[in-house]
């Protein structure tokens, strides 16, 4: 499986937002879409960079991550299979998203 590279800062934004779309550009929401489509049209091992920024908030990441498991209904064990994380300036920021992952349940389908 190759690895793609996904910077935050360059191929989404340098200044993450909130948590929706409702809130504010760039929300964790969007950036949650746009991984969607990356993983449905090139399923592929993705490299998350999350250098760059000019800080990311944790609503913005467990929306973006946790919310693939809540909202998208992926398994956590696909996506902690499919992402690698770095980030050199704030490992903290790992920690939040694998932390997000691990807890989110998938929403309640009707």
């Amino acid at each position: 499986m190759n690895t793609v590279v996904f910077s935050i800062a360059k191929d989404f934004s340098p200044h993450p937002g909130p948590r929706y779309a409702k809130q504010g550009a760039n929300s964790g929401e969007s950036l949650r879409q746009h991984l969607m489509k990356i993983l449905r049209d090139h399923p592929t091992k993705l490299l998350i960079d999350l250098d760059g920024t000019k800080g990311i908030g944790s609503s913005f990441l467990d929306e973006a991550f946790g919310g693939l498991v809540r909202s998208e209904h992926m398994s956590k064990n696909d996506l902690l299979n499919c992402f690698e994380f770095r980030s050199t300036l704030d490992p903290s920021y790992i920690v939040e998203i694998i932390d997000s992952i691990n807890r989110a349940e998938p929403a309640a389908t009707h």
